[in-house]
């Protein structure tokens, strides 16, 4: 079985305020650092705040291609409209695809346009967990919430994130805190953990734990290229 990030087809699902669009930007330059042929594909028409395709010029520069769900034009930019390119980087067989699916199940109902592409061990459906959100705060919640994902989507959950965070104010204790959130539900659903996602600047003190610990949290390092500055500035 080829490890995830090798896999043709990434799609990534998770709850508003999840960091789902953070994670996929971050996994698809990640990729690009290894593979060169990639693409991110920018489904998600429910969040009208935070879009990948707003970091075009990131990505492209990092050599990935970027299809939006949105026109390139600004002045289209609020339309819920997929435009007619979104196709290709599923059709070519040697390009990495990272999906940015919608984060609620009546987002994810997009991915049922592109069910032909999912081919079962060729890709895989991620859902970050944020153990701080509200609406994933219970296994049962969140259970809940992959439940309704999948009936939407038509697809099966292959695997979790645990990206438990406050953003600037993220502390050690809270990757633990969400690492062992989604252990309990990696059990009672039978999926594995990827990654656990950090600030960077959290991330050697975290691998240093695990090592410690001998708990693997396969850390991932997250900048945080969605949101502007002005978003975290303390009163």
């Amino acid at each position: 079985m080829r490890p995830i990030e090798e896999k043709r087809i990434v799609a990534v699902v998770g709850h508003f305020g999840s960091g789902k669009t953070e994670f996929c930007v971050n996994f698809a330059l990640e990729r690009a650092k290894h593979h060169k042929n990639t693409a991110l594909v920018d489904l998600d028409i429910a969040n009208p705040y935070f879009r990948s395709r707003e970091r075009r010029d990131l990505l492209e520069g990092a050599g990935i291609k970027v299809y939006g769900s949105f026109y390139k034009r600004e002045i289209a930019a609020e339309l819920p409209a997929l435009t007619a390119d979104a196709r290709s980087a599923f059709e070519d067989d040697e390009t990495l695809v990272t999906v940015d699916v919608g984060g609620d199940a009546s987002g994810a109902m997009i991915v049922v346009q592109f069910y032909r592409y999912f081919t079962a061990g060729e890709y895989d459906l991620l859902c970050v967990v944020n153990k701080n959100r509200p609406e994933t705060a219970t296994v049962e919640k969140a259970i809940r919430y992959i439940d309704e994902i999948e009936l939407k989507a038509g697809l099966k959950t292959t695997g979790l994130i645990n990206n438990t965070h406050l953003l600037r104010e993220t502390t050690i204790g809270d990757v633990e805190k969400g690492y062992h959130f989604c252990q309990e539900i990696s059990a009672k659903l039978d999926i594995p953990i990827h990654f656990s996602c950090c600030p960077v600047p959290l991330a050697e003190d975290l691998r240093r734990r695990g090592e410690e610990t001998g708990i693997d949290y396969r850390i991932m390092p997250v900048a945080l290229y969605m949101r502007e500055t002005w978003l975290d500035r303390k009163p």
